[in-house]
């Protein structure tokens, strides 16, 4: 039997900053964060920095290149403010997202197919520079093949509705989401892309997601920084890295 490949745990620390900016000044701070989750068994940092500014700042960004020894997954809008702002920060990867201003948090994945136009300048830039591209996509065909011919390294699909469906009890639902789930990663293995996954996982949904052999990295933020407040952000880390590789084995 062919061993599965290691599943990364990429945690997003963007609610540090979230809770930092509700009071201003330095703390909590997502920098110490992002030192706390290396030291926990994290395998990368993830940080979206918003156009508002609502959370991550661009300090941050620099601050965690200096002080972790982590590949730093940079999420951010498709504008030439943010490509300027990766250029300046080169993190390992750009996740390029869906943006909305009226939205509490990304509500669904990236209009590949519909806005290739205006993606690839932006990719073609990154690319060029050393950084690999990611497409934060649904588990949609249609977008996945999209993501192959503008030339990503990776699609993210976004796990929101199988999440929201677990969190509601809603059984059949949450099969289908599954099952869009597993077909999408096996349509970006084919297709040469690295699949990760992310948005709405916890401790109770992420084994079925952890399972499909072809994710190969999960990006989850804001259930770790809740339990965090119960346990310490170590401890929850820890604890979601044990349900990933148990689900895994």
């Amino acid at each position: 039997m062919t061993a599965k490949p290691h599943l990364r745990l990429g945690v997003n620390i963007d609610h540090v900053a979230t809770l930092r900016n509700a009071r201003g000044g330095v703390h909590p701070s997502p920098v110490f964060a992002a030192e706390l989750a290396a030291g926990a068994g994290a395998d990368g940092i993830t940080a979206h920095l918003r156009e508002d500014r609502r959370h991550i700042r661009e300090a941050d960004l620099h601050g965690i290149k200096a002080s972790v020894n982590l590949p730093l997954n940079m999420e951010m809008a498709a504008s030439t403010e943010m490509r300027d702002i990766a250029l300046a920060v080169m993190p390992n990867a750009v996740c390029l997202v869906p943006e909305n201003r009226q939205e509490i948090t990304t509500e669904g994945g990236l209009d590949v197919a519909g806005q290739a136009q205006r993606l690839k300048p932006v990719m073609d830039a990154l690319k060029d520079a050393g950084i690999r591209l990611s497409l934060f996509v649904e588990a949609d065909a249609h977008h996945i093949n999209a993501a192959a011919d503008l030339g990503a390294d990776i699609v993210e699909l976004h796990a929101g509705a199988y999440s929201i469906a677990e969190a509601q009890a809603q059984e059949q639902a949450q099969d289908a989401e599954y099952r869009r789930l597993l077909m999408g990663a096996e349509l970006a293995a084919r297709l040469n892309l690295e699949c990760h996954a992310g948005h709405g996982l916890d401790f109770a949904n992420v084994g079925r997601v952890a399972a499909i052999p072809q994710v190969v990295e999960l990006n989850i933020g804001h259930y770790l920084m809740g339990a965090a407040i119960e346990t310490g952000l170590a401890a929850a880390i820890k604890t979601m890295r044990q349900r990933m590789d148990e689900a895994r084995a």
